[in-house]
C-alpha cells in the first residue's frame, strides 16, 4: 500500500511553519515532549513542502494521472480561490478522491452550496472559475456530529463550537449534554 504524503502547497503556511520552527522557545507541553521524543511535529518524513507554481501544477498533474493518495488542507474560506482550486479542478470527479469539509463555509461562499444541499441524495455542482463540476454530496448533520463525539473511545471533556449559525451551534450544544452519558462531565463552549 503507498505511503500517504502530505502537502503543504502554500507559500502563506510555508512561513507560518518556519516561524513556528523558530518560536520553539515557545511551543506548549505537549510539541515540546513530543520533540524531545524524537518526533518533529513540523518536519514528519511525508511532509512534502513548495512553494513554487510550477511545482504546485507539477504535483497536480501527477496526482491526478496516479490517483497516489495525498492529503490536502485548507483553511476556511481558502477554496474561494488559490491553489485548492488547482487540485479540485482536476479531481473532484475521480471517484478515487475525497473532499471533506471539516468547517463552516459562510454562506456566499463558493463551497457554501455543498453544504446547503444537506439532505439531498446524489450529486451536486459547484463552480470553479467559471465551469460547473460535478459531485456527490454527503453532510455529518447534527445527528451525525453527535454520533462522531458519542462514538468516540474516550469522550472529551470540553467541546468547542467555532464554526455555524448561532441558532445551529445552541442546537447542537443541547443535543450534545443530552446525549452525554450519565455521570460524564461534558463543557461545551461557544466562542463570542
Amino acid at each position: 500500500m503507498a505511503t500517504t504524503a502530505h502537502h503543504l502547497d502554500s507559500p502563506l503556511a510555508s512561513r507560518f511553519t518556519q516561524a513556528y520552527r523558530e518560536l520553539n522557545d515557545f511551543w506548549n507541553d505537549k510539541a515540546e515532549q513530543r520533540h524531545s521524543k524524537g518526533r518533529k511535529p513540523t518536519r514528519f518524513r511525508q511532509l512534502i513542502t513548495f512553494d513554487s507554481h510550477i511545482e504546485h501544477q507539477k504535483t497536480v498533474n501527477y496526482l491526478a494521472s496516479t490517483g497516489r493518495p495525498a492529503i490536502f488542507i485548507a483553511g476556511n474560506g481558502i477554496c474561494s480561490g488559490g491553489r485548492i482550486n488547482n487540485y479540485l479542478k482536476a479531481m473532484l470527479g475521480d471517484p478515487r478522491y475525497q473532499l471533506l469539509f471539516v468547517g463552516y463555509q459562510a454562506g456566499g461562499a463558493p463551497y457554501a452550496n455543498i453544504q446547503a444541499s444537506e439532505g439531498v441524495e446524489g450529486f451536486a455542482m459547484i463552480d470553479l472559475d467559471g465551469e460547473m463540476y460535478e459531485i456527490n454530496s454527503a453532510h455529518a448533520d447534527q445527528k451525525g456530529l453527535v454520533d462522531f463525539v458519542t462514538g468516540m473511545q474516550q469522550w472529551p471533556e470540553r467541546v468547542l463550537l467555532v464554526h455555524g449559525e448561532k441558532g445551529a451551534k445552541a442546537a447542537l450544544a443541547h443535543a450534545l449534554a443530552y446525549h452525554y452519558e450519565q455521570g460524564k462531565a461534558l463543557s461545551v463552549e461557544i466562542p463570542a
